[in-house]
């Protein structure tokens, strides 16, 4: 069976909007009194590196905070479990047929084992990883709005959230 062409919106048209949810978030480990976390770099569209924190989105069935786990998990190699929700970012992109309003749920985990690594990535978009303290996280991180995820991070952890 054939697949049906894609419609192609016609100029003025509106593009039809999707919603998407993702989670994820920051595993720490605390080595010597300061606290690592371990972060990704991927490719962009323009074949650029970015550095992010790791996240995918939600598989049939799985609740947002397994997500968090497994993603966690596949994208640096790191086990962890769930503490706390840290927050929220939403955003719109667009793709050739649609509008997509995306969330990404962020969670604080605690890393209880593993070894860091991209070797386990189905998806393989995680081309490197680095452990990186958390309170200079902010210097790596490509995109503002997960530099605030990892701020509300370190504020739970100083006792000051």
């Amino acid at each position: 069976m054939t697949a049906l062409p894609q419609p192609v919106p016609t100029p003025g048209s509106r593009l039809p909007a999707v919603e998407e949810r993702s989670a994820g978030g920051i595993a720490v480990r605390i080595c010597d009194g300061l606290a690592f976390i371990p972060i990704i770099a991927r490719r962009n569209r323009a074949g650029r590196v970015e550095w992010c924190l790791p996240k995918g989105h939600v598989e049939p069935g799985e609740t947002l905070v397994e997500t968090a786990v497994r993603e966690v998990a596949e994208e640096t190699g790191i086990e962890a479990r769930v503490l706390i929700e840290l927050g929220t970012i939403d955003y719109w992109f667009a793709t050739a047929t649609t509008r997509v309003h995306k969330f990404v749920h962020h969670y604080l985990l605690e890393a209880i084992g593993g070894e860091l690594t991209v070797e386990n990535d189905p998806d393989r978009e995680a081309i490197d990883a680095a452990w990186t303290r958390l309170d200079e996280v902010h210097r790596r991180l490509t995109f503002p709005n997960e530099r605030r995820i990892a701020q509300a991070a370190w504020h739970r952890l100083a006792g000051d959230a």
